[in-house]
């Protein structure tokens, strides 16, 4: 494992400083870059800064695919897509479980290319009997949330509507969202339900359908593209871009990971604080750097 950039602890193994390519065979070559959002491009923020903006530009002028690739659903991913000037190309939402092509002809700019829903009754059943007082919301692509009580703004994207447990799990969905203390004991019996359950914070868990991840996703669209296996590049900061990570040829995790991450990438590289993300994109590019 080596560094891209930023500090490491003294106890780590990753002491070497790098500008990492692809192997030299592969120089040139198109390659797929799926960038994580919250924490790789987005600190606490709601814009991306200035410097990722234009890195993430100059990759794709280079005529690699950038793929976004987040837990948000859609609605909360499409701007972010707008702000980098991704306005041909794909997306994935809701952890692997949305597949969208982005592009002008398309109405709402958006073309959905795979969904996978899920019979979201037991989930919710399940949740209610181990925690009474669970808050539950249920996505629907490209509007919001159904939620059983409203979220605080900022921590879903798109619009909420509250309703019933019952109207909650009338139509199959592709991820429901559990918050609250104790729902990290709620991994293994959800699992038992044949579902991927994702923590996403201490009290906080993301449901999809099984077997899915950034990384099948990511799969799907590497093959439509057509684009090399060991041209991929991958960065998050999160557990649920582990898969996303190890799918990569190049898994890199952002500085402030946690370990489980960190151990899993191929790379360490800043903080997003430090703009962690820029200095990988910028190895793809090392002619491109802006002045400002």
């Amino acid at each position: 494992m080596t560094q891209t950039t930023g500090t490491v602890p003294p106890t780590s193994p990753r002491t070497q400083t790098t500008s990492a390519r692809f192997p030299a065979d592969d120089a040139g070559t198109t390659t797929l870059v799926a960038l994580d959002i919250d924490g790789t491009l987005l600190g606490a923020g709601v814009t991306v800064p200035a410097v990722t903006a234009d890195a993430v530009r100059d990759v794709r002028s280079s005529g690699h695919h950038v793929v976004l690739a987040s837990g948000r659903s859609l609605v909360g991913v499409l701007p972010v897509a707008r702000q980098l000037g991704v306005d041909q190309g794909w997306v994935v939402a809701s952890n692997g479980a949305v597949v969208a092509c982005v592009g002008h002809a398309f109405a709402g700019g958006y073309r959905l290319e795979k969904v996978h829903s899920f019979d979201v009754g037991p989930v919710i059943r399940l949740a209610r009997a181990a925690l009474p007082d669970v808050q539950v919301g249920v996505e629907e692509i490209g509007w919001g949330y159904l939620v059983d009580r409203p979220f605080e703004p900022g921590l879903v994207n798109g619009q909420q509507r509250q309703v019933p447990d019952t109207e909650l799990w009338a139509e199959p969905a592709p991820r429901v969202i559990l918050r609250g203390d104790g729902v990290g004991e709620l991994l293994e019996p959800l699992r038992g339900l044949g579902v991927t359950p994702t923590p996403a914070g201490p009290d906080w868990v993301d449901v999809t359908p099984k077997r899915l991840s950034k990384a099948t996703a990511l799969e799907r669209i590497r093959e439509r593209i057509g684009v090399s296996q060991r041209s991929t590049l991958a960065v998050g900061d999160g557990v649920n871009d582990l898969e996303m990570i190890t799918w990569a040829a190049r898994g890199v995790a952002m500085g402030h990971a946690p370990a489980a991450v960190i151990d899993a990438a191929d790379e360490v590289t800043g903080t997003i604080e430090e703009h962690g993300v820029v200095a990988v994109l910028r190895t793809l590019t090392p002619g491109s750097v802006r002045r400002r």
